[in-house]
């Protein structure tokens, strides 16, 4: 019999806090949830103020059987699954298999996993916190309603198999809305004038930008209004007269939340956020290093806060002030955003004198990558601002106004560590207005003449705001209040799964079918799809996790007016059929003009005689430009992963065209067969690998 048993979530976080406790102790996983709402129907009781039936997950039998022995021959048991909602309700879920009394003083959270905290976490057990308990119950009793309700509606309409949730039709909507953007934008015209200067004495050069007129900001639209300045300017002298130096502080981002994470991991490590969170969690759950066995290498890893612990900040100022020097720190805190989940801290290294560089060994590739940016964040976190010596530059010809601007760096504090990155955008002010960063100036003096060396007018126009990618549209719903860390990444997952987006070169593009679904739910629910009221909800399961509100209540609030709703578009589209759009290609059975559906892999052609006629085919997209080798029509298909390529239409019969990139017009092509392999058929080996790691990332 042992004295203690604790329930956690996964082996691997089993294996590593069984080294850290001593005596007749038992240590054993969960596997993640045991219960949950059945797939086959709702599992939500109407009638019975919205009870969930909870019912045992399908083939964990002989494991509940394996924890009640093990719960019934232990004097105290410990449920120490993950510190946050979903692991307070697996926690719950525990409690009432093992027949706990509820009143129970067993559960133990840690955030991290170290022998410290594992240790003094067991000293401190608490009783269940069902506040945080149900409002994971709120949050996955409403999306199963939204889901059971408004899928039914997207299968008579569109097609069969496919679902409508909460989270995910607002993540679709932003997307779709920010291709109508790029599809409706407008591209206006704008011009600079950049005029390379110099300085007599030391035949030093640089570059200014147009400013305006009598010290008025001037934008330029058109080739005419450069004319007349150029005119204007052509003889003229230019003149110093401004100049400012100065300094300017760059400060250091504060360490990782979970979505801040996901987007660097994005940006400088081209990670999916899928990726991203499995690496985390395993570095959570344990590493084996040397001369410290499984330990966990960095703090719980879904978290919003920014907040470090003091005997952390102790560690960073130790390690900075013996690396760089005193010079370099910086006792910082960090302000946590409104609405955050503050119960843990940010995401840190557990120690810090395990440095990426000292046990990259231990470690895969990618988890010394992930590991390596999550303690490269948090030591600059707490270290100086970087310092720049700064100088701008007024000259004036004929009362036109030319600026530069230059800086250097003075001193680079943090720098010296960690840069944050930014998602590339297309345009910014900065290249709007024209503004050069980094520029060299000599050393002017007001009123000193320097010489025009060249002077070069440039066209630009603006440019639609750009696509998604994982890491923007992270931040986009983190910013609108629309879903939690845990949220993320499985709804990201599940929009591409279900092919409402697909992925072109990192950016997310809403398919036809997720168009489609997006207009149905726009015009019919509003609600579901409506940012604010999507926030609002995630703010009602916080106050739920505060205790300030009662989760059947949200769940009342809620239903009433949807259950209407729903009633009101079944009737409004019981008689409307979905229009599909006609092709120009007829079918060879009957007659009929095909019509463009949509299935599980895009879009293919169809009878509109169905059932009569059963006619169906796939539909070929072609591209505007030619075959650069022959002319013909160019064809963009897809591989069974859903990557594009394109092909000609005469291949293989008198044309050899095919690439991963859409031609350009005019551009001459060589074929690469070493870039242009296609996807091998996967092997039964490849299969069972593949299926033996689904497994795994599935546990």
């Amino acid at each position: 019999m042992a004295d203690k048993l604790i329930i956690v979530e996964s082996p691997a976080k089993a294996n590593t806090i069984k080294k850290f406790l001593g005596g007749n102790t038992k240590v054993v996983a969960s596997m993640g949830h045991i219960r949950d709402l059945p797939k086959s129907k709702m599992g939500i009781d109407i009638e019975h103020d919205f009870e969930p039936e909870y019912i045992n997950i399908r083939g964990k039998g002989d494991l509940i059987k394996a924890l009640k022995k093990d719960a019934k021959n232990a004097k105290t048991v410990y449920l120490a699954t993950d510190p946050d909602r979903e692991g307070e309700a697996i926690a719950w879920h525990l409690e009432h298999i093992l027949d706990i009394p509820e009143d129970s003083v067993c559960r133990v959270t840690f955030n991290e996993i170290t022998k410290e905290a594992v240790q003094e976490s067991i000293k401190h057990p608490r009783k269940l916190d069902m506040n945080l308990t149900n409002a994971q119950q709120a949050r996955r009793v409403l999306d199963r309603i939204v889901g059971y309700k408004i899928s039914p509606v997207l299968w008579k309409k569109v097609k069969k198999g496919l679902s409508a949730g909460r989270v995910q039709s607002v993540a679709v909507k932003l997307i779709v809305d920010r291709e109508n953007e790029i599809a409706n934008f407008k591209p206006e015209e704008y011009w600079n004038i950049y005029v390379t200067l110099e300085q007599s004495k030391t035949k030093e050069q640089f570059v200014a930008h147009f400013y305006g007129k009598n010290g008025k900001k001037q934008e330029i639209h058109n080739q005419e209004e450069v004319d007349t300045i150029l005119a204007q300017i052509e003889k003229g002298k230019y003149i110093v007269t401004d100049l400012k130096k100065g300094q300017k502080k760059r400060t250091p981002a504060p360490p990782f939340t979970t979505s801040t994470m996901q987007q660097e991991a994005s940006r400088k490590l081209g990670f999916t956020l899928k990726k991203t969170m499995s690496i985390a969690q395993g570095l959570y759950e344990g590493v084996k290093v040397p001369e410290k066995g499984s330990v966990g290498l960095i703090t719980y890893m879904r978290t919003d806060s920014t907040r470090i612990s003091e005997e952390a900040r102790a560690s960073a100022k130790k390690h900075i002030v013996h690396t760089f020097g005193e010079q370099y720190y910086e006792n910082r805190y960090y302000k946590t955003k409104q609405n955050a989940q503050d119960a843990h801290e940010g995401i840190r290294p557990t120690y810090i004198e395990l440095e990426p560089e000292k046990i990259k060994d231990s470690l895969t590739p990618d988890q010394y990558k992930l590991y390596r940016l999550i303690y490269n964040r948090f030591i600059a976190s707490q270290m100086a601002a970087a310092i720049y010596d700064t100088v701008a530059v007024d000259i004036e010809v004929e009362q036109y106004v030319f600026k530069a601007s230059g800086q250097t760096l003075k001193f680079p504090g943090f720098m010296s560590v960690y840069v944050e990155s930014e998602d590339n955008v297309k345009e910014t002010k900065k290249a709007k207005k024209g503004e050069e960063e980094n520029t060299q100036i000599p050393e002017l003096a007001v009123g000193e003449e320097v010489k025009k060396k060249k002077i070069t007018p440039k066209q630009s126009f603006t440019e639609p705001p750009p696509r998604y990618t994982e890491a923007s549209l992270v931040k986009a719903l983190e910013e609108k209040g629309i879903g939690r860390p845990s949220t993320y990444s499985p709804t990201i997952t599940t929009i591409l799964e279900r092919r409402y987006i697909e992925k072109e070169q990192k950016q997310l593009v809403p398919t036809d079918l997720g168009k489609i679904v997006n207009q149905l739910l726009v015009e019919n629910f509003g609600d579901i799809v409506n940012v604010e009221f999507t926030a609002k909800v995630e703010e009602e399961f916080d106050e739920v996790a505060e205790g300030k509100e009662e989760w059947k209540q949200v769940i009342r609030d809620f239903y009433g007016p949807f259950e209407k709703n729903v009633e009101r578009v079944e009737k409004e589209l019981e008689h409307v059929k979905l229009e599909y759009e006609v092709s120009d290609v007829p079918c060879e059975k009957c007659g009929r003009m095909m019509v463009i559906k949509y299935g599980r892999y895009g879009k293919f052609l169809a009878c509109p005689g169905y059932p009569e006629c059963k006619n169906a085919k796939p539909l070929v997209e072609t591209i505007d430009v030619p075959c650069p080798v022959c002319g013909g029509k160019v064809q963009k298909r897809k591989t069974k992963r859903r990557k594009n390529y394109y092909i000609c239409e005469n291949n293989p019969e008198t044309c050899n065209y095919i690439s991963w990139d859409p031609p350009k017009v005019g551009e001459k092509w060589e074929p690469k067969p070493e870039k242009q392999k296609t996807e091998k058929k996967p092997t039964k080996k490849t299969k069972t690998k593949r299926a033996s790691k689904k497994n795994k990332e599935t546990k």
